[in-house]
């Protein structure tokens, strides 16, 4: 390369590092950068997770995503004016997709320490749910500490609040970890676990797929289930705008009237939920 050759490149790499560094400055001043690149691509990327009705179904026959959790997204995408676009994931993946921009926003997430490195948490949960045990026909669990032993043998999800929930409240149990929900059912029907964890309302969803126990052992663990943004220059307008669409939904009844909504369409008797349980 020639001298003016040289000379040229540098300039060249000086001016793409000014405009990085001018457009991050602009992200630092404009509180709603996120909320203007968001609409400006034209898409609010979500997650969505194979094997987790009622919130994520997938159409076999069209692919085509819906269920609860797609359509409070939905809205959001319809309030900022954009279409959603759907990216398969999985709950452990979530703080990973974030860093790599992968998806713009997460629901139904439980906050996380860990994750709360790379990710930010709106305070105001969309709905309060509580970790439930999904356990064969005729035995139920009525503490954790009936769990507590070395001779059970609990499903957890990898990556999940629900590993951390096991790890922390059942360190004499035997865990078994596994990726999906999927496998965890599978562990659980084959007989090599004596219970799976999963959040109260999946569990009626898995009962009343494939049989079982839903207890909701005491002490009652609630479980609160928010909106997770990457933590990103700019996100303070998003994350402003995020927590008034919520307390909308949740002070107006729109939460909790689709959820329940979404839980009886499939047959689900929320009847079985403690008296002193509310979401």
């Amino acid at each position: 390369m020639s001298f003016f050759g040289k000379i040229l490149r540098a300039c060249a790499l000086g001016a793409a590092v000014a405009v990085a560094s001018l457009t991050s400055a602009a992200a630092q001043d404009n509180p709603s950068a996120v909320i203007d690149q968001i609409r400006s691509s034209g898409e609010l990327k979500i997650p969505v997770m194979i094997g987790e009705e009622p919130g994520y179904i997938k159409d076999p026959a069209t692919g085509k995503w819906s269920g609860f959790y797609v359509d409070f997204l939905t809205d959001i995408a319809t309030e900022l004016g954009v279409k959603v676009t759907p990216v398969e994931t999985t709950w452990g993946n979530l703080a990973a997709d974030f860093q790599s921009n992968k998806i713009d926003l997460a629901i139904g997430v439980n906050p996380n320490p860990k994750r709360g490195l790379v990710v930010d948490y709106l305070w105001e949960p969309i709905f309060t749910d509580a970790w439930a045990i999904l356990s064969p026909k005729g035995k139920p669990v009525a503490r954790w500490a009936d769990l507590n032993t070395p001779e059970k043998t609990v499903v957890v999800q990898k990556g999940s609040t629900m590993q951390i929930v096991a790890e922390a409240i059942l360190p004499k149990a035997r865990l078994t970890v596994v990726e999906d929900r999927n496998l965890a059912i599978m562990e659980l029907k084959a007989g090599r676990a004596d219970a799976m964890i999963q959040s109260v309302f999946d569990v009626l969803q898995i009962a009343k797929q494939v049989g079982g126990e839903v207890s909701v052992p005491e002490p009652m663990l609630r479980n609160p289930a928010t909106l997770a943004v990457a933590r990103k220059p700019g996100n303070e307008g998003f994350i402003n705008f995020l927590t008034n669409w919520v307390l909308q939904q949740r002070s107006l009844g729109l939460a909790q009237g689709r959820l329940a909504k979404a839980w009886e369409d499939r047959g689900i008797d929320l009847s079985i939920l403690p008296d002193n349980f509310s979401f």
